[in-house]
Order: structure tokens, then sequence, then C-alpha cells
């Protein structure tokens, strides 16, 4: 698989992911990295009925997301790694800097301690801190809701 998304959207598996990234991307395969939801069947199957036909999903633990990464880099598929948080981005980033490069903020919500940054966009200063930590690394770090609108480098961010 050529990982052509890499993204951090608290909804996981929803149109904007689906229809808004995955049909311009080409993707189909995605890898959702999630512990939790890794051992639930009952959210997987209710994540598959978003999904059309012609778009495999895998649900899958960080470990075992760490240890495929340099098999989904090169199986000829065209992927999207997907995690709900920016702890387990940075994970893989850190497990995979090469596969795990160009990271996409999407929709990420708000919660206790988290203030807006972009309308979509709501992170606590320790997340925007590890995201930091994660571009100085070597990531290319930016938010962007859809493919139609710009990005905006993470250094913008307020």
């Amino acid at each position: 698989m050529a990982i052509v998304l890499c993204r951090v959207d608290d909804r996981l598996v929803h149109g904007q992911v689906v229809i808004g990234w995955g049909r311009p991307l080409g993707i189909d395969l995605i890898v959702l990295v999630d512990d939790t939801v890794a051992a639930s069947p009952w959210e997987q199957e209710l994540y598959r009925m978003a999904l059309s036909p012609e778009i495999e999903i895998r649900f899958v633990t960080l470990a075992d997301a760490s240890a495929l990464l340099p098999e989904l880099s090169s199986n000829g598929r065209r992927g999207l790694i997907l995690t709900g948080d920016v702890e387990t981005m940075g994970a893989l980033h850190t497990a995979n800097p090469v596969a795990v490069h160009r990271i996409n903020l999407g929709g990420i919500h708000h919660r206790p301690g988290r203030r807006e940054r972009l309308p979509y966009l709501y992170l606590t200063d320790d997340e925007l801190r590890r995201l930091f930590a994660i571009e100085a690394a070597g990531a290319d770090v930016s938010a962007q809701d859809l493919p139609t609108t710009a990005a905006v480098a993470l250094r913008s961010l307020p």
C-alpha cells in the first residue's frame, strides 16, 4: 500500500473520511488504529457499515499497526492510516517516521481542556506541544478538514 493519508480524526470512520478524502485519493484500504475498537466486534461492524464495498478496513491495535507499517507501505494498495488521537499518531510516527510522514489533523472536537484552534480542530496545550515535537522529529503536520480546503500549517495554529 502506498500510505496516501495519515489522519487524526476523533470521529474515526465517517462521511468526511470515506467520501471527502477517500474518493479523491482513491483509497482502497483504511487501517483504523485504536486499541478499543480493535477489541470490539460490534464497533467494527458499525464502522464497516459506513464504507462502500470497494474499501477494505482493518482494525488494529497500536502494537500491531507499528509492526505492520513496513508491509502497509509496500503492498500496492492506496491506504489511509486513521487514529482518533494525537498520541496514537505520534507513536506510529515514532515507530516508522518514513511511513507516517505527512500527518493530517481533521476533526478533533471539543472536550474539557481543549481550546479551539480552527472551527474543526480543538487541542489541549499538551496535544499541541506533542504535535510540535512530532514535527520537530521530521513529520509534516497540517490541519485540513477536506481536500478542497487549504491546509493550515501546524505553526500557524493559535
